[in-house]
């Protein structure tokens, strides 16, 4: 009784470290995982690399790592640059559209006279954030310290676990039965493939976000049109709430733009969302990573809800690999039910 009661206590209080572990390095983890996905993503690169161009694996690496840093400056540079000019314009735009609604002047002005919220501008609490807002934050400041050092610390893990992957397989496979080794390889293979599919899929569904973002604002006329849509293609890499934090800047930059422009945006972000959401990720993901569309949905919605963005990142590529495995011992089972020879010991371990 007494050797029972310690085993349990020992198993809840490995549990409870486990967890306080897992809680204290939440933010190594997160890295970590992020690097498993693009070291799956770019290991078929490195891989035909080194049989078409160079035959040293660091070579081939090194190149496919450069080539992508060089892709992501690029895209960065494209972005950063003009976008920059239209904040600036934006923040003009929004001071004279606050002086005007404080003077009733304008359309926002005329809305908060007809609502009779104009008084709530002069306000001093209205004055005290706004002063704040313009004075310098530490957590801002630390924060992109962070987001750099997270970077770089992504990059060099991927880079390090796609170098490494060949001998990381090859000793994996030599602590399994020589049985099982075909059987491993190719379920492993077989998840590799789902987490290309989801971000290659993921990929697919940001271009479309970005060509018809781009077309309705070039209607529009709103100026840089093509950096905001690619900034939209960028955000929208994340699912679910990726399309509207894009739609945030570009409805605003179309406000600044006209009216007119804002609203049509803001339209078609309300009813883009909603398709891509239901309609675009369930049917697309269900094509690149082999799932139905309602387990697709469901299981975005499920992890969204526990665990926010990263949970929409995981969920797809986990169900994914959990239906692969569960389907391979399915089929493992009925197999040797049907040859009539009960598995071995080696196959129930």
């Amino acid at each position: 009784m007494v050797r029972r009661f310690a085993i349990i206590l020992g198993l809840l209080l490995t549990v409870v470290l486990g967890l306080l572990f897992v809680y204290a390095t939440r933010r190594v983890l997160v890295w970590i995982l992020i690097a498993v996905f693009f070291a799956v993503a770019l290991n078929p690169v490195t891989n035909w690399t080194q049989r078409r161009l160079v035959k040293w694996r660091w070579l081939a690496t090194l190149l496919v790592f450069l080539a992508t840093l060089g892709l992501l400056t690029a895209l960065t540079a494209l972005l950063v640059v003009p976008l920059l000019d239209e904040v600036g314009r934006l923040a003009e735009q929004v001071t004279q559209l606050l002086h005007d609604a404080r003077a009733g002047r304008g359309p926002i002005g005329h809305l908060l006279e007809r609502l009779h919220l104009r008084r709530y501008l002069d306000s001093r609490d209205i004055r005290e954030y706004g002063s704040r807002l313009r004075e310098p934050s530490l957590k801002v400041l630390r924060k992109a310290v962070f987001g750099v050092a997270g970077t770089v610390t992504i990059f060099v893990l991927a880079y390090l676990m796609v170098l490494e992957s060949p001998k990381v397989v090859d000793r994996t496979l030599g602590l399994v039965h020589e049985r099982h080794r075909d059987r491993v390889r190719r379920v492993g293979g077989r998840c590799a493939r789902t987490i290309t599919g989801y971000l290659s899929g993921n990929l697919l569904i940001s271009v479309i976000c970005g060509v018809l973002t781009y077309a309705t604002m070039a209607i529009m006329g709103v100026p840089y049109a093509g950096v905001l849509a690619l900034l939209v293609a960028v955000a929208d890499l994340l699912p679910l709430v990726g399309a509207t934090l894009g739609a945030v800047i570009a409805t605003g930059a179309s406000f600044v733009h006209s009216t007119r422009a804002g609203i049509v945006v803001l339209v078609f972000f309300v009813l883009y969302q909603q398709i891509e959401n239901h309609v675009l990720q369930p049917m697309i993901y269900a094509r690149a990573v082999r799932l139905n569309p309602l387990t697709v949905l469901i299981s975005l919605l499920i992890a969204a809800d526990l665990a926010g963005i990263l949970g929409a990142l995981l969920a797809i590529p986990a169900a994914g690999i959990i239906q692969i495995i569960f389907l391979d011992v399915y089929h493992g089972r009925r197999q040797r039910s049907r040859s009539g020879r009960p598995p071995s010991k080696a196959e129930n371990d």
